[in-house]
């Protein structure tokens, strides 16, 4: 019996190690996909900056505006980099959570502005994994400084 035990725990412990390399991996991904977004980000390059977003995205700015629809977010984007070519903003992730089932992610941290109405505040995202893809479903940014 002792032996069956032990066999169960190994397995047990063997299935938890796989399950945190999985997720360890999908943190590690989703950390270069917000490293990519921010390159895009930088660049003002909308185009570069929305392949990370799914279709459905919804955006709460940090002065509590809220848009909802990648199209309208977009277009969004493109008139606030026309009318204000010097703004920058960066986020940066302090934490990135993956669920059980390895389909949905969080994601908090801080973010700032340059040349902006704020210097910049907190925010989260929340990622779906589609298609074996991890895309963005929703955003919130505080300002607070």
């Amino acid at each position: 019996m002792k032996g069956m035990i032990f066999l169960f725990d190994l397995f047990l412990m063997a299935q938890l190690t796989f399950a945190q390399k999985t997720r360890d991996k999908e943190v590690m991904l989703i950390q270069s996909l917000r490293t990519a977004s921010n390159e895009a980000l930088a660049k003002h390059d909308v185009d570069g900056m929305s392949q990370y977003w799914l279709d459905d995205l919804v955006l709460i700015r940090g002065n509590s505006s809220h848009l909802a629809g990648k199209d309208t977010i977009v277009a969004a984007w493109r008139k606030l980099f026309k009318d204000y070519p010097k703004i920058s903003y960066i986020r940066i992730p302090a934490q990135i959570t993956i669920s059980n089932n390895d389909t949905l992610a969080w994601e908090t941290g801080t973010w700032k502005a340059f040349n902006s109405y704020s210097n910049g505040g907190s925010y989260s995202a929340m990622w779906k994994k589609t298609n074996n893809s991890w895309k963005i479903l929703a955003e919130l940014f505080v300002s607070l400084f």
